[in-house]
């Protein structure tokens, strides 16, 4: 090892070797941390569209509803007690008389036990008081008893009767409420409702089944404070569950008062010809044409350039420097038009320039884009 320290040449070989061996790993660090820096990421921002065209049929307003019955009873005991059987279910058909359910009897017919008891005394009372004066008058016509002895049992005769006409009428009311232990339809129809199961203690008035009265049908809707309806006025009628399916129908009564909750008014819409396919409950849409007067497209403005007047949601509007604009969608990527605004229904906006059928207009995720940026449709948006 010594002659190799102190060999010139064996020196400068290992020193090359060192030099060599340094440049080496330098090289490889520099090639990695090249190699494995972080690349910038990407990001594509999502938005929500819709496409220009498809939304005119909806110029005028739509809501939810249900489908009801005209008619609907709120049936309920008109004595209180355990409900001991029931005699339907929700969904059957029942006929005017029909028993719904029966509470317990025990208590009722006990009390009516008690009043038949008292009808009885008091007509023995009665009968007693009765032959009394009768004996008593003849008696005094022939001059053997004065004559306040007479009346005397003659009101007493009076007394009895007042006591058995009271008697007989508690007797009437509690075989009234024997009968009301049991729940009666009062017509024919469905059974929509059942608030109340056997076993359970239930209070005289408490709502416990809803029968819908077999006939007229008609579509329930709750509107918005501003809405403008009239009684008569002409709706379309469509339904989720049947897409092929339509009415139509009208205006037959608006709430007088708004829901102290929702602060909606409860408009029934009556539908002379139901298809039979059209349940109750089912959902429906209840469309109604914009009236005279309503926000339309000014007569005096024609569309120019063959454009046309589309009805678009006010959140796509885009205001930047004293400019009305939307973003499009072409090519994936986020472009911004210019537009026209020709009036404001509700929370839409009708275009009289600037759009064509079939743009694609964004209506969510606008906030942060910059023109020609390339997005993406949100999962479930419209392609």
């Amino acid at each position: 090892m010594q002659e190799i320290l102190h060999n010139p040449t064996q020196q400068k070989n290992m020193a090359i070797a060192a030099i060599i061996l340094a440049l080496g790993l330098g090289s490889y660090c520099l090639y990695s941390h090249i190699a494995h820096q972080p690349q910038a990421t990407k990001i594509v921002p999502i938005v929500r569209t819709i496409t220009v065209g498809q939304r005119e049929q909806a110029a005028g307003k739509t809501y939810p509803g249900e489908v009801r019955g005209r008619y609907e009873s709120q049936l309920a005991f008109q004595v209180a007690g355990k409900i001991n059987a029931r005699m339907v279910n929700v969904g059957d058909k029942v006929k005017s008389g029909q028993v719904l359910l029966t509470l317990d009897p025990k208590d009722v017919t006990q009390n009516v036990e008690a009043a038949s008891a008292q009808l009885a005394s008091a007509q023995a009372s009665y009968q007693l008081a009765r032959d009394n004066a009768a004996r008593y008058s003849t008696l005094y016509a022939q001059g053997a008893v004065s004559e306040a002895i007479r009346d005397q049992y003659a009101t007493q005769l009076e007394a009895a009767t007042a006591v058995l006409r009271q008697a007989q009428a508690q007797a009437n009311v509690s075989s009234n409420q024997l009968g009301y232990t049991q729940l009666v339809s009062d017509t024919d129809g469905i059974v929509t409702a059942l608030n109340a199961e056997i076993g359970q203690v239930v209070g005289a008035g408490t709502p416990i089944a809803t029968v819908v009265r077999s006939g007229e049908r008609e579509i329930q809707i709750n509107v918005p404070e501003g809405a403008s309806l009239s009684v008569g006025q002409k709706a379309q009628i469509s339904f989720w569950a049947l897409p092929a399916v339509e009415a139509t129908g009208y205006v037959r009564e608006i709430a007088s008062m708004a829901d102290p909750i929702t602060r909606t008014y409860k408009v029934c819409v009556a539908v002379p010809n139901l298809p039979a396919a059209a349940k109750l409950g089912m959902t429906a849409k209840v469309n109604f044409e914009e009236q005279a007067g309503a926000a339309t497209p000014d007569n005096n403005t024609s569309p120019k350039n063959n454009e046309a007047y589309f009805l678009i949601p006010a959140q796509a509007l885009y205001q930047v420097n004293g400019k009305t604009q939307v973003w499009l969608v072409r090519e994936h990527k986020a472009q911004l038009a210019e537009v026209k605004v020709n009036s404001y229904s509700g929370n839409d906006v009708l275009i009289e320039q600037g759009l064509s059928r079939g743009d694609r207009i964004i209506t969510a995720g606008l906030a942060k884009l910059i023109p020609n940026q390339e997005v993406r449709l949100e999962e479930g948006g419209e392609e």
